[in-house]
């Protein structure tokens, strides 16, 4: 047997686990991870449709808002922000979406049994596989690639509220089709959910095209602190918190921003420093191919793809960049 045939087997058996655990439960708990993109909103509601066709109980949360550029999808009304609102019990049954690793669900864990049972779906090759239950596919170009496979195994029929969902995620995740994980699969699916009545190019405009006003200030405030290292090979942007401030954005309007440095020519890799909290700073990671950035975001307790990952520094904005500027530079060497 072929490789590809163990990978499909192996694919088909997980599915049917997957299916398995959410017939056999009820009352889900639905989370994706903190500061969730494209496909982590995605997937959240494609998982709570999936869970309404098939008659659940579900709540879905997660810790801070959801991007308000997905509020067109189905169920983003009905997402919990767990800074706001807490449930008043814990849950036994737990389904989450694209999180690479248990860390990455932050203070939501909180709200799980110590004898809750997780179905851990993802397409993260840094994935540790935590939770009792995984369904989980290195090659998927995004998690709603998955959520999708699952609802046709479990029979189910798209309809355009899922297909706006899949669709999303879809895009988001491939860079508007750009990125090399967009798979013949991949056009295969986008193909079906556009039979179905989903508006590519109005999804597109929204997620894609559309800045708000704070977002092009911070750009332009971002876009001064540019810098090199490397021979050119390397790139990074830096937003403070100062800056956030004084531009009146939200972490929202920091999406697409690491494209910038790694989109120069001649740029290996990319990277954007966001201070979050005094002392905490976010990186991000993209790859021109050459380096593996999350074989680095994960000596440094992050993860993500080979070409687009992150991780946290501890420490001031300067003392990030430094720590970053070595750890990718000795991959550039």
């Amino acid at each position: 047997m072929s490789i590809g045939m163990n990978h499909a087997t192996e694919y088909s058996k997980q599915l049917a686990a997957a299916a398995k655990f959410i017939e056999q439960h009820d009352d889900f708990l639905v989370v994706s991870h903190i500061q969730p993109d494209g496909d982590a909103a995605s997937s959240t509601y494609a998982t709570g449709w999936i869970l309404k066709q098939l008659g659940k109980s579900f709540t879905m949360i997660n810790e801070g808002a959801m991007p308000s550029k997905f509020s067109y999808l189905w169920g983003s009304d009905q997402v919990l922000d767990f800074g706001k609102e807490v449930p008043c019990k814990l849950y036994q049954t737990i389904i989450s979406v694209d999180c690479a690793d248990f860390s990455r669900m932050g203070r939501i864990s909180t709200l799980f049994d110590d004898q809750a049972q997780l179905l851990n779906v993802d397409h993260h090759p840094t994935n540790d596989r935590f939770g009792s239950c995984h369904l989980i596919k290195h090659d998927a170009a995004a998690t709603v690639q998955i959520l999708y496979d699952l609802a046709i195994h479990m029979k189910l029929v798209p309809n355009l509220e899922f297909g706006d969902c899949i669709y999303t995620g879809l895009l988001t995740d491939t860079g508007g089709f750009r990125y090399s994980n967009t798979s013949p699969e991949v056009m295969q699916i986008g193909a079906t959910l556009l039979s179905l009545g989903v508006k590519g190019s109005v999804i597109a405009e929204q997620v894609l095209e559309r800045v708000t006003y704070s977002q092009i200030v911070l750009l332009q405030k971002a876009l001064s602190t540019l810098s090199f290292a490397n021979d050119r090979k390397l790139a990074w942007l830096a937003v403070s918190l100062s800056d956030l401030e004084l531009t009146g954005a939200s972490s929202d309007d920091l999406d697409g921003l690491v494209n910038y440095p790694r989109n120069v020519e001649g740029v290996e890799v990319g990277m954007l420093f966001k201070e979050k909290a005094a002392g905490v700073i976010k990186v991000s990671l993209r790859s021109s191919g050459l380096v593996d950035v999350a074989a680095i975001a994960q000596s440094l307790g992050g993860g993500g793809h080979v070409r687009a990952s992150g991780c946290t520094i501890q420490g001031t904005l300067e003392e990030a960049v430094a720590k970053m500027v070595q750890e990718v530079g000795n991959e550039l060497i």
